[in-house]
């Protein structure tokens, strides 16, 4: 039987998940540092969703999602693979709706997302060497057991959620040239290119990823899915297989899409605690990389950009090889 191709969500869906997320998670701030206007030449504003409950942009996705389950998938529980942040989504979500919640995360996951999976009740079961063998550990339960599998792509609720961010944006300022989006799996950049080409065509919306971990980037170029290896440092940047759903907005909507190297990635999260005095994880330091490169630096100057700063979850370790780096 063929798949079902899975219906892309709008700007109208957007809107919607923004109105029924609202009472859980308050919007985020948007600010701009003098101090990175001048590293740039641009003028940049950070959306902060790093200051979401979760400390990350999914729980936008999560709580919009499992607040539309049904009592009877609500009581079969719901499973999801994750390397932390979309886990995180799913436990805080399932936790609000009195929902089991079960993730499946890599044997070395980041502790600092696997401590807070578990405070927020999800059970976590650390099966893999990486993000793909967890997500097939996961599918295998998902149909043993019967749980609502909630995949961290291809769910146009989520994208819906996610997508939310770059409405807050645009609601503030409407003025934005350009929106820098990190990408793992797609989600945040695809909702994030839903809403700026909804709004106003003329936005520029650039995704960025690890060169060390390169399938979403190569699969958009290539306009087909690919597998690619993956050995980033940035857990949220990480997969080794391309999603369908995120990849098919992407090649309609998507302007550029850059990749970074882990060593820029790092130095932009200490520059990130410098200029800005915000702790976040690589992914969440990765538009401010892409910012500050030659591919894009010289062709946003004197712009205005945003930088969506995905996440906070840093572990100790990443933070260590941080400043050994200086």
């Amino acid at each position: 039987m063929a798949k079902v191709a899975l219906e892309a969500p709008t700007l109208a869906d957007v809107v919607a998940a923004r109105d029924r997320i609202r009472a859980y998670l308050a919007a985020t701030p948007l600010r701009n540092y003098p101090s990175l206007d001048r590293l740039t030449g641009a003028e940049v504003w950070v959306k902060h969703d790093n200051l979401l409950p979760t400390g990350a942009f999914k729980v936008r996705g999560g709580v919009n999602l499992i607040s539309q389950l049904d009592g009877t998938t609500r009581a079969r529980g719901v499973i999801a693979a994750s390397t932390g942040n979309h886990g995180q989504s799913v436990a805080f979500a399932s936790r609000i709706f009195g929902v089991r919640a079960t993730v499946v995360a890599p044997e070395g996951a980041n502790p600092v997302k696997v401590e807070a999976m578990r405070d927020f009740g999800a059970e976590v079961l650390l099966q893999g060497r990486d993000y793909d063998e967890s997500r097939e550990h996961c599918e295998r339960l998902a149909a043993q057991h019967g749980y609502r599998y909630i995949h961290s792509g291809d769910e146009p609720h989520l994208i819906a959620g996610v997508g939310t961010h770059t409405l807050e944006i645009l609601e503030e300022r409407p003025d934005i040239d350009a929106v820098i989006v990190p990408i793992g799996g797609g989600s945040g950049a695809a909702g994030a290119a839903i809403v700026a080409k909804a709004t106003r065509p003329g936005i520029e919306v650039i995704a960025v990823q690890s060169a060390q971990a390169p399938t979403a980037h190569d699969s958009w170029r290539e306009k087909k899915l690919v597998e690619r290896p993956n050995t980033t440092v940035a857990e949220g940047l990480s997969t080794r297989t391309a999603f369908e759903l995120p990849q098919r907005i992407l090649r309609e909507l998507l302007d550029d899409f850059v990749l970074m190297s882990d060593e820029s990635i790092l130095a932009a999260v200490a520059i990130m605690l410098e200029k800005t005095r915000t702790l976040v994880e690589p992914a969440g330091a990765a538009p401010l990389a892409a910012m500050l490169s030659p591919a894009l630096g010289d062709r946003l100057r004197g712009k205005r950009v945003a930088l969506i700063c995905s996440g906070a979850n840093i572990s100790p370790a990443q933070l260590r090889a941080v400043m050994a780096k200086g």
